[in-house]
């Protein structure tokens, strides 16, 4: 199995929002659980462009898209 292209720091920096392990732990803290329902890329907190890069990872099988659902995994899990 190949490993990632990007990491989920890489995403976050891609995203404008903290890199570092701390910060990435308390964006995920303060916005999870998702409703099982709601696509990734539809959450109120993302602004348009963020939201807009995240269904493009995904729609288009890009090199982002493994950290992406990495993320939205991430995002739905009861902390």
């Amino acid at each position: 199995m190949e490993s990632p292209i990007h990491s989920l720091p890489s995403l976050f920096k891609q995203l404008g929002l903290a890199t570092d392990p701390v910060g990435i732990d308390a964006f995920v803290a303060s916005h999870s659980p998702l409703k099982p329902n709601l696509v990734l890329a539809d959450a109120f907190f993302w602004t348009k462009a963020q939201a807009d890069f995240l269904r493009e990872g995904i729609q288009d099988d890009a090199d982002w898209a493994e950290v992406v659902d990495q993320l939205n995994l991430m995002l739905r899990k009861m902390r």
